[in-house]
Parts: C-alpha cells; structure tokens; sequence
C-alpha cells in the first residue's frame, strides 16, 4: 500500500489493482508466499491503522467533505474549459489531491459530476447572456428542425462549382439571420466550443428537445456559431477552386486546339528561301502565281506555316485569354456579385489596396447590366496592382476604355492570389481570419517564450539568413542529382516559353515484402474471404449498422432495408469500387447478400 500511494496518490481499493510483478518482488523481500496477500482483511480496523501510518509516512491527511465541495469549483473553473473527457478530469483531480497532500476522496466520479455539471451550467449562463430575445427564439425554432435548415446546416457542400458556391451562399445568409454575435463565445477556447459543436451536430431534433432550455440553445448556438465560420471557409474555398478551374480548362482547350491545328511542316527553312527566291524573281505578279508554286504542297503548306507560327508562347496565352472571357462571361460571371454580397474581404497592407478598390468599384456596379461592356470614363478604375502586363491590351484599348468583363475576370484573379498569400482575409473566417488573430493574445508581451518554444531566433535577419541557406543548399543539391541523372527521373523542361519541373510517373510500386508474407499468412489460415462477408459477418455479431440513425425525426424506411444499404455502401467504400458502380448492379449484389442474411438467420435459429 506505501509504494502504491507513492505512485498513484491513493489506496488501493482492492489486491486485483496490485501488479504481480510488485506482489512478488515484494513478497521476495519480506520472506513470505505472493499467495498470503489474499488473506488481507480489506476492511476493518488493522487496514485503517495501516493506511493512517502511510499517511503519516508521506505527509497526507484524509479527505473530509468540505474537501470535495473545493476540488469540483476549482475542476469548474480551471480543467473543465481545457478537459472534456471524464478521464481527463479524473487525473486532473488526483493530481491536485496530490499536490495538496490530501488523499483522494472515495466520492471522486460524483466530484467531477459536479464540476462539469457546475461549469456546464456557468458556460450556458454565458452563452445566453451574449443571446438577444430574436436569436434565442431563432435558435429554438431551429432546434425543433421544422423547417429542415438544421439538416442543411449541417450538411457539407456538393462536388466544385458555381451551383454549390451559390447554394453555400444562400445556407451562409441564412445562419447569419440567426443575428448571432462574432464575439459570442469570446474568452473560451476553439477545443470547448468545438466539443459542443460535436454534440449538436449527432443530436437529432428528439436530442435536443431531451436537454433543460439552457443547454438546447447553447448546443444549437454552438453549431450554428461554428458553422457560420466553416461555411465562410468553404465559400473562400470554392472561389479559389473556381477561379483555378476556369483558367486550367481554358489552358487544356486551347491546347487541345492548337494540338489539333500546328501541323510540324518538313524542311521549313528551304521552303521559307524557296518562297523569298521566287518573290524577288518575278516582284510584279500575283502570291498566287508566284509564291504558291514555289513550295512544295502550295498554299496547303504555307496554311500549315501560319499555323505553327501562331503556336507560340505569346499567341498561346492571348488565346488563353479569349477562352477565359468567353467562359467567364457565359456562365461564371454570376459568382463576384453574390459572393461580395455574402462575404466582406478585408485588408491590413497598404500594397493591396488596388485590390480591395476593384472589388469596391465590383460592388457598386453589381446592379449594372451585363450588357454595359465598359467603365464610364469618370469612374477611378484601379489598374496597377490588378491588370498583369499580359492582361493590358485585352482590358484597355487604345482609347483608353476599360472593358469591363476582363477587367472583373483580372480582379478575381488578384483576390484569389491575395487570398491564397494572406495579404487580403476574409471577417468572419476560421482559417481564412486575419493572419494577426493566429497569434496567441499575450505574444507581444510573451515573445521569448513563444520564439524558444518554436525553436526560432528573435532576430527576423537571423532567421531569413537561415533559411536562405538552407533552400541554397536544397537547390544545389537538386541541380546536382539532376546533372548526374541521380534525380529519380525529375528534370527542367520548358512548356510554352516557360520552365517547369517534369515529375516521372513512378509506375507500379513492388509490393513490400512483409505484407505479401501477411497475404500469404492470411490466405493459409482463412483462405480468401469476400469483404462483403466479413462486414455482414461483424454486422451479425455486433449489430453496428444500428448505430446508423437518420437525423430527421422519424426513419419510414425498414430497418432491415437500411442494413442491407449500408453494408452495400461500406463494400463500396472498401473496396474502392465506388457507390455509383455497386449501385449500377445493386440488384445482383443485394440479391447476394439477401441469400446470404437469409443463411445466417437460419443457422443463428438452431437445427
């Protein structure tokens, strides 16, 4: 009992908590058999004298009931906000009896009941003080699910494009309606309201209205909260994504075009002097006459020239260019008005303010029909910062007159850029915040620490110098694998006037040794087993497709249905297989696994 104290910080509640190692050894040392230990009386009067003498021993006093009402105020206003597991609170505990050198109640699960119970109750007195009268009777209107905005909320957003950027857009005006404060729960941490979020989001409408009014509407005022922020990421998310699409499909369609149409053309060089000889021999006839028939192939050939000249680099990127405004102004041209309507992009660096005065100038003509293809002259239209030199001439015409589709197309291709570096963030974003909200609040006053914990010097010169070296010496090391073919295949090559890494395929991989022998093991002992027999096997046993609910507040579907499409979805799932592609012979693979359930349910029901 003395050297379990002096470990755990408590008694022993009974010999199957004892290690047998210890008991031996022990035993070893006092002469006596391990078995004798069993013999212990583990209540009465000898085992008190014995625990009080180890008390005496180490410094510790018994607990008394004030004892227990101190440990649950302070696990509520010093663990709870940082633990959320019933363990974590029950070694907190047992440390602090430690360092107290108090010995550890026996009443420890009731104790940290009432701490979580306490703070629970001071977290939701909070949350609804920071509520107004409308949210709080919006959140309680949600919580019922009525109107189904709580399955959408918690839903994920579709597959890349335009329709689900704009579907987001709407489910994001509709969680800000609910009037919830950004400051709401200002001075806790992300972790607790991010458990809370966990419990709202597998709580269903009967969840909900099971729970007192407080913890309802703070459950619900947690996802909602959470979810407002997440869905602004995945806005800022698809934007980027959209505005990379259209360019790469632009890029892939005029390659395929120009594949198609720069047709290599032999001995080109005699063919260009061929047609300058004839040109200087008759000056004074017709290109029909004189020029066609001096080429082999006539005007076929000098076509196929034209077409092989246009393919260069620059004539590649002012196709690019058309391609892009074409798609741009056909279909995702819809995207800025709405997006700038849903989300507010905001700026710290002077250096962007070029972009931040586009989208202002993009807002105030919103409303403008897209038949007013320019700016009026009067308007202060941004173009350093915003236009790249390769977008000039497709935006500005010699007049001076801003057309106005590419000059949108330019600005959303900035902000994307600006986004993606952090110059410009997004208010109300997580991951998309102001950079200077990354940083812990006591950072400027606690610099030394954080910069030692992050093994980093104080000095910026010291640290840009560092890592200068070190992309110095990644760089050399690179282009000397690379010139002593040690590089694993990957080489500079140059695509359309630019350089660009070439990365080889790397092929089938060899199957590792010790899995092909697991394989092998595997297959000798069991033979080879369907998948689809191990998940309905493991369903037969444990019954876990019942953890399978719907969040809605009835399930009309039978539930032996609901088995069988689940099992069918996870052989999807794991074998990679796909659902679309099970789907397509849903019909075979249901009848399969029919016959089989049916098999199982007779040799479960005995001869």
């Amino acid at each position: 009992m003395l050297k379990f104290f002096e470990q755990e910080g408590r008694f022993p509640r009974h010999v199957g908590e004892l290690p047998k190692a210890a008991v031996d050894y022990v035993a070893g040392q006092v002469k006596v058999e391990p078995a004798l230990l069993a013999e212990y009386d583990w209540s009465g009067r000898s085992i008190e004298r014995h625990r009080a003498q180890v008390r005496d021993a180490l410094g510790f006093r018994e607990s008394t009931r004030p004892d227990e009402d101190v440990p649950a105020k302070w696990l509520a206003d010093k663990i709870c906000p940082m633990v959320f597991t019933d363990e974590g609170l029950r070694a907190a505990l047992l440390r602090r009896c430690r360092t107290l050198k108090i010995e550890p109640p026996g009443r420890v699960d009731r104790i940290v009941g009432a701490g979580r119970a306490r703070f629970e109750r001071e977290f939701c007195l909070h949350v609804l003080d920071g509520l107004s009268a409308d949210s709080a009777r919006s959140l309680w209107e949600l919580a019922t699910g009525a109107d189904g905005f709580l399955l959408e909320l918690k839903s994920d957003p579709g597959r890349l494009g335009l329709e689900t950027l704009l579907e987001e857009i709407v489910k994001l005006r509709r969680a800000k309606a609910l009037g919830l404060s950004a400051d709401l729960f200002g001075g806790h941490s992300d972790r607790l309201v991010a458990s809370w979020r966990a419990r709202a989001m597998a709580s269903h409408p009967s969840d909900f209205a099971a729970n007192q009014p407080p913890v309802r509407l703070t459950l619900v005022a947690a996802l909602a909260w959470s979810r407002t922020t997440e869905i602004t990421d995945v806005l800022v998310d698809l934007f980027i994504g959209l505005v990379s699409k259209i360019n790469t499909r632009a890029e892939r369609k005029v390659e395929k075009a120009i594949e198609a149409e720069a047709k290599k053309v032999h001995r080109k060089t005699e063919k260009l002097f061929s047609i300058a000889e004839a040109s200087l021999r008759a000056p004074e006839g017709t290109v029909r006459q004189v020029v066609f028939p001096a080429v082999p192939g006539g005007e076929a050939t000098l076509q196929a020239l034209v077409a092989e000249a246009k393919a260069d680099a620059k004539a590649y990127k002012a196709r690019v260019r058309t391609v892009v405004t074409s798609s741009y102004t056909s279909y995702y041209r819809r995207m800025p008005p709405k997006l700038l309507a849903a989300i507010e992009f905001k700026c710290n660096n002077t250096a962007y303010r070029p972009v931040m005065d586009a989208l202002d100038l993009l807002q105030r003509h919103a409303d403008f029909p897209n038949t007013t293809r320019h700016y009026d002259a009067s308007e202060n239209v941004p173009i350093q910062g915003v236009v790249p030199d390769g977008w000039l001439e497709a935006v500005v015409d010699e007049n001076g007159v801003i057309e106005r589709a590419s000059y949108e197309l330019c600005v959303i291709v900035s902000l994307k850029d600006a986004l993606r570096r952090r110059e410009i963030y997004v208010a109300g974003a997580r991951r998309w915040r102001n950079p200077e909200e990354d940083l812990p609040a006591d950072f400027e006053d606690n610099r030394d620490v954080h910069y030692e914990n992050l093994r980093q010097p104080l000095d910026s010169g010291v640290f840009i110098a560092t890592l200068k070296e070190a992309m110095r010496a990644s760089m050399a090391a690179c282009g000397r694998a690379v010139s002593r073919n040690k590089s694993g295949g990957a080489k500079v090559k140059t695509h359309r006037g630019e350089s660009r890494w070439h990365i080889p395929d790397l092929g089938k991989l060899k199957v590792p040794e010790n899995l092909r022998a697991l394989h092998a093991e595997v297959a000798a002992r069991w033979g080879i087993i369907d998948l689809l027999d191990f998940l309905k096997e493991s369903d037969f046993v444990t019954d876990f497709t019942d953890a399978f609910s719907t969040v809605a507040t009835r399930e009309a579907t039978p539930r032996e249905v609901i088995r069988k499409r689940l099992l069918l979805v996870l052989y999807a799932l794991g074998t990679n297989m796909g659902i679309k592609r099970v789907a397509d012979g849903g019909r075979q693979c249901a009848r399969i696994l029919s016959s089989r359930m049916v098999w199982r349910d007779m040799c479960s029901s005995g001869p």
